[in-house]
């Protein structure tokens, strides 16, 4: 069981390993910020109507998938070419890719992919800058509320354009709690654990999950089933938020290499008195 988390100074910078507010590390975010926004046009435009493909992994795919991985990461890169870019849409080359460079770019064009193409509208574009291999800002365009949620440790959590924090307040019969899948039949003796104590939500995005509780909408979410680029643009809006993540099976951040065959992630986040409860309830299960 792994924690992760950052410091800062009582200036709001990093000093914890991750550097201060670079002018480098200002551009890449405000680039990271209009890529996105430039895709949430062909994000819309297709919602609900756009053919599908099944990938040997069992998760769907879509043109638009396609196109908007394409787009963001050219954008990017013609701007930090040194820099090293991962998507969920990469060609599989079957071995793990290493993290070279100090900046790296996770890309899930569309978290929710099922959702998007039956037009169910939780679903999200959502991109992570590390530096050093840890997440140091999120972007997550969430198509369900047209709002732009990002931030990180030092720089704040904007849930468009409100300052957001994670919900501080004791766990209670009436917290809301993400869990992806609460029916599949693997995962079921912890959804029925959680679900006697706390209200569930599957929303069929693990994005928006965590994204959700970074910024008080969710006050905690348990998750069996995510690989990295599920996660890695809502770790810095949690952290940012004053929330906790605990990884249940094993160190994710710093991230060493890029897997498309990874294992799954297990983790709970929530404020630090709802990541005790889930755990306490977790353990015996």
């Amino acid at each position: 069981m792994v924690s992760f988390g950052f410091e800062a100074g009582a200036d709001g910078v990093f000093v914890s390993g991750v550097s201060s507010h670079a002018p480098e590390l200002l551009h890449r975010i405000s680039s990271a910020k209009a890529a996105v926004l430039a895709e949430t046009d062909l994000l819309h435009r297709h919602f609900g109507a756009v053919e599908s493909n099944w990938k040997s992994d069992g998760s769907r795919v879509t043109a638009v998938d396609l196109a908007i991985s394409a787009n963001i990461f050219g954008a990017l890169s013609r701007q930090f070419p040194a820099d090293q870019y991962f998507s969920e849409e990469l060609t599989d080359s079957g071995a793990p890719l290493p993290v070279t460079s100090r900046y790296v770019w996770i890309l899930d064009p569309i978290d929710g992919t099922n959702n998007y193409a039956a037009g169910i509208a939780h679903c999200a574009i959502a991109l992570a800058l590390l530096e050093y291999g840890r997440p140091v800002y999120g972007v997550i365009y969430d198509l369900s509320r047209r709002t732009l949620i990002h931030g990180g440790p030092g720089f704040g959590l904007f849930d468009g354009a409100r300052a957001a924090r994670t919900k501080s307040a004791p766990p209670t019969a009436q917290s809301f709690i993400g869990f992806h899948s609460p029916s599949d039949k693997r995962f079921a003796p912890h959804a029925q654990a959680v679900a006697a104590e706390f209200k569930l939500r599957g929303l069929g995005s693990s994005t928006l999950h965590l994204a959700y509780v970074a910024v008080g909408i969710l006050d905690g979410t348990v998750d069996h089933n995510v690989k990295v680029w599920d996660i890695a643009a809502a770790v810095p809006l949690v952290e940012a938020g004053g929330g906790s993540i605990v990884f249940l099976n094993g160190p994710v951040f710093p991230l060493a290499q890029f897997n498309l065959r990874m294992g799954r992630i297990f983790y709970v986040a929530g404020s630090d008195a709802m990541v005790t409860r889930l755990q306490q309830i977790l353990h015996p299960c």
